[in-house]
């Protein structure tokens, strides 16, 4: 029996993933509304941290951007920062026996992202759109013209999520551990492809070459959200960070999703109501086109200038701590979210419920970090740790 059919016989119904996405229903085009003829490719210099750190937003939020004020979320920046300059490499000059089959290489890309501690992956072939135009920090062109992108979605941590206000001391470096967990999953990844015989680049919150939402909606990692350029999981909710390897590796592609969250948004609002910088709008239409995409018309500005410059945290993410979507993955909540995914009728009620249970406020006795922040290069407590957003801000 070849390598190539034993492989495929191996997984013969069996679960591969670590979430059952084998029940989500897949479609031919994402649920987002896309012209892609009116898509333009985005200068990464004029995404937000980007425009933050070139000054857009004044001096005193330049000079913030790249404080790191408390040293856990610091400690993992400084270990993606070592990740920089291992997203290429050199691609062995022979390709390895029994890569070409792209089912089986599909199937075996994902197992090996799951080995490496991924929490789910997908795979669609690249779209050119999703290639920045132009890099930071000087604006070269950006060429890369692979074939196929593999995501990488990291789980935030449900746990330290549940203990949190969304916008404290911990925030950041819950992002952190995605963003630096994702960028080492995938800088493996891509070498291993490379010693495939393929080029492979990885792409993390260090060293991207693609912007990341439309690689995961076409990837069928989730719809777009109310939240705003953010694409939600049906399992995950928005709390992850994503990689990406790009290859040409041959690869069989997954199908975009539909769960039924462009109908669940236009009902919930949950975000908006929690939103400490109001940057996430209101109402069941509040949406624009955008650069070939209708999404909700979000505030950019104000939320990045919350992120970095919240005064009583480090970082923000209370709209996906917030978030219905945002739970553990326990009998009761996957029958729950089956619920929200399958019943229109029911998400109304999920809601309603999500509010009448208390989720969204922290559980303290669960919390396990120091609240610290850096200044001036000594840590102390922060004179404002006991003081918080409110979770039962006013109504729209």
């Amino acid at each position: 029996m070849s390598f190539v059919r034993s492989y495929k016989r191996a997984f013969d119904g069996k679960r591969l993933d670590p979430y059952p996405v084998e029940v989500l229903k897949r479609v031919d085009h994402p649920t987002t509304k896309i012209r892609e003829e009116e898509i333009q490719r985005v200068d990464e210099r004029e995404t937000g941290f980007n425009r933050m750190i070139r000054g857009d937003f004044g001096p005193v939020l330049q000079r913030q951007i790249g404080r790191f004020k408390q040293p856990l979320s610091r400690a993992q920046k400084e270990m993606l920062v070592s990740l920089a300059d291992k997203v290429d490499g050199i691609t062995a000059s022979q390709k390895a026996p029994n890569t070409d089959d792209p089912v089986a290489m599909a199937r075996h890309i994902k197992a090996t992202a799951y080995f490496l501690r991924a929490d789910i992956a997908g795979i669609c072939e690249l779209p050119p759109y999703a290639v920045y135009s132009h890099r930071m920090p000087d604006g070269d062109p950006v060429e890369l013209n692979h074939r196929y992108a593999i995501a990488l979605l990291i789980d935030q941590d449900y746990k330290t999520s549940e203990a949190s206000y969304g916008n404290d001391w911990i925030s950041a470096a819950m992002s952190f551990l995605s963003y630096s967990t994702a960028g080492f999953v995938a800088c493996i990844l891509a070498e291993y492809i490379r010693r495939l015989g393929y080029p492979a680049r990885a792409h993390h919150a260090r060293n991207y070459q693609v912007l990341v939402p439309p690689i995961l909606l076409w990837a069928g990692l989730g719809e777009m959200c109310r939240i705003g350029d953010i694409v939600l999981n049906p399992f995950l909710g928005a709390r992850f960070k994503a990689s990406v390897v790009t290859t040409d590796l041959p690869l069989a592609v997954d199908k975009p999703i539909d769960f039924g969250l462009q109908d669940f948004c236009s009902k919930c609002g949950k975000c908006a109501r929690h939103c400490p910088s109001k940057a996430i709008p209101f109402g069941k239409n509040a949406t624009v086109w955008h650069n070939g995409y209708q999404k909700w018309a979000n505030d950019v500005d104000s939320c990045t200038k919350q992120r970095i410059g919240n005064k009583l945290g480090a970082g923000c993410g209370v709209c996906l701590h917030v978030c219905p979507w945002n739970k553990p993955f326990t009998p009761f909540h996957r029958f729950v979210m089956w619920t929200m995914r399958s019943i229109p009728v029911a998400r109304r009620l999920a809601i309603w419920g999500d509010d009448l249970m208390g989720y969204g406020k922290p559980k303290l006795d669960h919390k396990w970090w120091f609240d610290l922040e850096e200044v001036d290069g000594v840590l102390r407590v922060p004179s404002r740790a006991g003081e918080r957003f409110v979770n039962a801000p006013p109504k729209e």
